[in-house]
């Protein structure tokens, strides 16, 4: 990582050199101006008023417009000489909880790091003294043009910079709110609270930037002569009229995508607490034994009827087979008969 500014942390007596480095990185996808007829670049060109002519980097300075026009140049050298001594520290002025930092006045984010050897040992005494307190730096430093407030903070095994707003450069939430009166009952909270408990938390390191891919696949669809990816319909959604229904959906959408609960179950929950106050209500009451009696009666009297009727349909069964016995033994005796007579009827001839 490259240093964007040299200097040094000053902490009461001690000066630590360091440099600034960039602890973030932006990963959009930055598009060119281009001429529709033709594709051609559409370019910015630097051209002085005066002399009507393209100039190049090393003409151009800086300079001072005055409420009247006049411009008045200022010099790298005039901006060096600066009556600051944050020109070129970063000069702690407090020490604060970190909870008294408002997330609205935090800006850009800096790493900083050893400017040398000589400079390990104060930085690791900084950075220990940071932990073990467990409050943030509050310091002043210039960068680009400018003094801004900055908090330093442990990141690791390393000391973070954030840049923060000055307190005139947070506005006001002045006219944000509604400013109409809302009332918010129990109920709506209580599910409120169970939609979030729902969502859970999440590990940022899963989360990405799917917007940059879904350009990116239609900046290689383009490229590859193919037809860009189609959006998905968004899902239709009708006017919120009733509260308390968006909320309970909303609490069954997010189980069901976790796969904590099945559909209809969040619904269910309700129903079965109904269901069970009938139990609840005759488990309170006098137990009668005299419908327990009547259950066991009835289930002694259904088992004496299914065996009785076993014992029927087996001696039906066993007579059934006796009559076909008999019956095939008379046809084998019938047909042995005729065979005997043929047989005397013979002889006496």
């Amino acid at each position: 990582m490259r240093s964007i500014w040299n200097g040094a942390i000053s902490f009461g007596l001690v000066s630590i050199p360091i440099k600034v480095v960039n602890a973030t990185e932006s990963h959009s996808i930055s598009f060119r101006q281009i001429h529709l007829e033709d594709g051609g670049r559409i370019r910015y060109r630097k051209v002085c008023e005066l002399d009507d002519r393209e100039v190049g980097q090393s003409e151009i300075g800086k300079g001072y417009e005055d409420a009247d026009g006049t411009i008045i140049p200022i010099t790298d050298e005039d901006l060096a000489h600066l009556p600051l001594p944050t020109a070129k520290t970063i000069e702690i002025v407090a020490f604060v909880p970190a909870d008294r930092i408002d997330p609205l006045h935090m800006d850009s984010a800096y790493y900083l790091a050893v400017g040398g050897a000589p400079a390990a040992k104060p930085y690791t005494l900084l950075r220990e003294a940071l932990k073990r307190s467990q409050k943030v730096a509050i310091a002043k430093f210039a960068l680009r043009g400018r003094e801004r407030l900055g908090m330093l903070r442990v990141v690791g095994d390393a000391i973070a910079m954030h840049g923060l707003l000055w307190p005139d450069e947070v506005r006001e939430p002045e006219g944000v709110a509604p400013d109409t009166k809302v009332t918010v009952n129990d109920k709506e909270l209580d599910l409120a609270d169970a939609l979030m408990d729902t969502l859970g938390e999440v590990d940022l390191a899963e989360l990405h930037d799917e917007y940059r891919e879904a350009v990116e696949e239609v900046v290689a669809a383009k490229a590859a002569g193919e037809a860009p990816p189609e959006a998905p319909e968004p899902a239709r959604g009708g006017k919120v009229l009733d509260l308390m229904a968006a909320l309970e959906n909303s609490v069954r959408a997010a189980k069901e995508s976790r796969g904590e609960e099945p559909a209809g179950e969040a619904a269910g929950k309700a129903e079965g607490e109904v269901r069970r106050l009938p139990q609840r209500k005759s488990a309170r009451a006098a137990p009668k034994q005299a419908a327990g009696k009547k259950s066991t009666a009835a289930k002694k009297t259904a088992a004496k009827k299914t065996a009785s009727a076993a014992k029927k349909s087996t001696s039906k069964t066993a007579q059934g087979a006796k009559k076909t016995t008999a019956k095939s033994t008379a046809k084998s005796a019938a047909k042995k008969t005729p065979a005997k007579k043929a047989t005397s009827r013979k002889r006496t001839a």
